[in-house]
């Protein structure tokens, strides 16, 4: 028995636009964060086809262990 599937491409622009996509993935890259200790922050914007969500390493210290160890993958994977 096969089932077709037919997407709302308008809807789901829209849900991939939407604030609360934007506060989940906010959500993660806070956990992550958290995980991580200080030296990292949490970037967020709306691009033109979806949220985005990201782990920046702000500090020398931090820069230099995520660099080393891919630490910022390995917070955001573990979550």
């Amino acid at each position: 028995m096969a089932i077709k599937v037919e997407l709302n491409h308008d809807g789901v622009r829209e849900l991939l636009r939407s604030p609360e996509m934007l506060a989940i993935c906010e959500e993660y890259a806070r956990k992550a964060v958290h995980a991580l200790g200080e030296g990292y922050e949490v970037s967020a914007h709306t691009g033109s086809g979806r949220v985005n969500a990201s782990v920046v390493a702000i500090s020398r210290e931090a820069i230099a262990e995520n660099s080393a160890n891919n630490t910022v993958l390995k917070a955001v994977l573990a979550k």
